[in-house]
């Protein structure tokens, strides 16, 4: 096989960027991204349903999860989930799976501050046991947060919001008391542009490194 050369790469240089040049790169670089489906209420009690794909789990010990939140495109102005977030203190990220992704894309729309994303799409939802945020009964797999810290990176047009998980909601059909069978969940991933994946192929090797609990590791 040809080694590859210099020549053969284009190189993008950081202060050659601007927003959107880096955000088109990055989407189509960091891919697949699980897809955090974030319920919140506000105020008057409306309930929030939007997707956000930069998002991972960052802590194990408390379980906590981390999604990033930029402004809203055009105005600049706080998106509404991250503005529940910030007042309440508690959001639901909810596992979006081929099954909701017509359901969970369409909820990607920017619905005026006083419309119910969750009542626009007729999501039946679920009451939590912790927070006050609702979860969306079609998932599989909900879990309820408690907002631990926001981090504001960068120049201030994005924020990270690390929370707690202080619940798992899990599915029988998904879960046998041990473990979530990924494949049985069958989650989608957000790819650059207009795209979607699922899981495909899996391909299964030992864990060469022991993780918590040791599950799974080659010895």
């Amino acid at each position: 096989m040809t080694r590859p050369q210099p020549t053969d790469f284009t190189c993008v240089e950081r202060d050659a960027l601007d927003t959107e040049t880096a955000y088109r790169l990055l989407v189509g670089c960091v891919v697949p991204r699980p897809i955090a489906w974030i319920t919140t209420v506000d105020a008057a009690g409306r309930v929030n349903a939007a997707p956000f794909s930069s998002y991972n789990y960052v802590a194990t010990t408390p379980p906590m999860l981390a999604v990033n939140i930029a402004l809203r495109a055009g105005d600049g102005a706080i998106k509404d989930t991250a503005r529940n977030i910030l007042a309440s203190r508690e959001f639901v990220v909810n596992v979006a799976t081929e099954a909701t992704m017509e359901e969970m894309h369409l909820s990607a729309r920017e619905y005026p501050p006083d419309i119910s994303e969750a009542q626009a799409l007729g999501l039946a939802l679920l009451p939590s046991r912790h927070v006050r945020a609702p979860r969306i009964a079609s998932s599989p797999v909900q879990m309820e947060c408690r907002l631990d810290q926001a981090v504001t990176l960068g120049r201030g047009l994005n924020t990270l919001y690390i929370g707690e998980v202080v619940a798992f909601h899990l599915s029988n059909e998904v879960y046998d008391g041990h473990r979530v069978d990924s494949q049985k969940m069958r989650p989608v991933a957000r790819l650059g542009g207009p795209f979607y994946s699922g899981l495909g192929e899996v391909f299964h090797r030992p864990m060469l490194q022991k993780p918590p609990g040791g599950e799974g590791s080659a010895g």
